[in-house]
């Protein structure tokens, strides 16, 4: 199936599922929901599906790519993305500081209560405490990769995988190049595997939306409605302002930056999942913007792991939105940091359901907003999520735009290592 019907597909069943969910939940009968509940399993099966293709893919690609890519090319797509990502992430903390606290007192009801809302009292449970800052330090370096790699931990994973690859170019002759054809074997069979999986994201993307809008109904737009508003409305306008952006700075056409991110988009809408999206992302930058394999093999990969450009965003409304309704008054000063310190945290992520907003537990506390508001941006997170993926899916691309259009395709005379073997080029044909 060619993306762009693939993505209309994808979207055509998040319409239906949408408008299916909610007449299940405005339905008299109790029959439309358990419906809606029983084919839940089918989409995160689908889900599933995808992300158990994800470590390995990003091991063989990251592997091929950085084995095969001379030293001085390497620094340059390497230092050029840590640079980007920070950048991006600066920016979208200004744009949230700079228009999330006047558009919320345009939209909040007046004065600072929580009890119309239903928010639990001070003495419900709190969420989960998370480790603290120094054990993820610590964590980055995995002491054992295998483990890392079974839990789900990208961030590990990828330092294990990066130090592989460059230990792996100080092997000699046959043997570098034994391990590395084998990788780009297991790269091919992994994509051909998410080709089968892409083909059904139709029907697995309906099988996740649709319970989800039984669920929450037209409740949606009630007490909560004025949040979901600014928070969904700031991060399509930061997304909106990417594509100007990779078109100056990646030298590419609008169309085809918009054609190569419409299927990932897709993905990540319906799934909320960055690392779900990452195959089409893949296919999508080697097909429609031919980007370098040395690139987009090495920015991706890391983007979805460590880069979340919307998450300040949404998570800096939401603290605001918490902080209202239980009446906190943060000074100017207080809120400016508040807002840097949700973009510094947008790099500590942990792999647990709603992880983008427990990670602001000890922010909360830090700045005396009561804790049980959580509970609520973590229920607003399932809607709230959907578009910070998809603004987050659209930064990866635009960032992989731009070092491609700064990349210098690798040349034996190129620094250290010869040019990319077939093996790795291979990669692009499969992706």
């Amino acid at each position: 199936m060619k993306s762009s019907t693939l993505a209309a597909a994808v979207l055509v069943a998040l319409a239906l599922g949408v408008v299916g969910g909610i007449a299940a939940a405005s339905a008299d009968a109790a029959w439309p929901l358990a419906v809606t509940r029983a084919i839940e399993p089918i989409g995160t099966l689908w889900v599933n599906a995808i992300r158990m293709t994800v470590v390995p893919l990003v091991f063989a690609i990251l592997v091929t790519g950085i084995a095969s890519t001379p030293v001085a090319t390497l620094g340059r797509v390497g230092g050029g993305a840590l640079a980007l990502f920070v950048a991006l992430i600066a920016a979208s903390a200004v744009v949230a500081l700079l228009l999330g606290p006047p558009l919320l007192a345009l939209v909040l009801p007046e004065g600072g209560t929580a009890g119309g809302l239903g928010l639990p009292s001070s003495g419900a449970a709190q969420p989960a405490a998370l480790p603290p800052l120094s054990d993820w330090i610590t964590a980055i370096v995995p002491s054992n990769p295998v483990a890392a790699a079974a839990d789900g931990a990208m961030l590990p994973l990828v330092v294990f995988t990066v130090l592989f690859a460059l230990a792996l170019r100080r092997v000699e002759g046959e043997r570098r190049h034994t391990i590395v054809s084998f990788v780009d074997g297991l790269s091919a069979t992994m994509m051909t595997l998410v080709g089968w999986i892409l083909v059904v994201a139709p029907i697995g993307v309906f099988c996740l939306v649709l319970p989800l809008a039984g669920r929450m109904g037209l409740d949606l737009v009630a007490a909560v409605g004025g949040f979901l508003l600014v928070a969904c409305g700031l991060v399509v306008l930061a997304t909106l302002a990417l594509y100007p952006l990779a078109v100056i700075g990646g030298r590419v056409p609008l169309r085809s930056f918009a054609v190569a991110c419409a299927p990932a988009q897709a993905v990540a809408f319906g799934t909320r999942s960055s690392l779900a999206s990452l195959p089409p992302m893949l296919e999508a930058a080697e097909r429609v913007l031919r980007l370098p394999v040395h690139v987009s093999g090495v920015a991706l990969p890391a983007a979805v792991s460590v880069f979340k450009f919307a998450s300040p965003i949404a998570r800096f409304t939401g603290a605001l939105t918490v902080a209202h309704l239980y009446g906190v008054q943060l000074s100017p000063a207080a809120t400016a940091a508040l807002a840097a310190s949700i973009a510094l945290l947008s790099f500590y992520s942990p792999g647990v359901p709603s992880g983008g907003v427990l990670v602001m537990t000890p922010v909360f506390v830090a700045f005396g907003i009561p804790v049980e508001g959580i509970g609520l941006l973590i229920a607003l997170d399932l809607v709230a999520d959907m578009f910070i993926t998809v603004g987050n899916v659209t930064a990866d691309m635009a960032v992989a735009a731009i070092l491609g259009a700064r990349a210098v395709r690798p040349t034996a005379s190129d620094g250290a290592g010869p040019p990319m073997p077939e093996a790795a080029v291979r990669i692009a044909q499969h992706v």
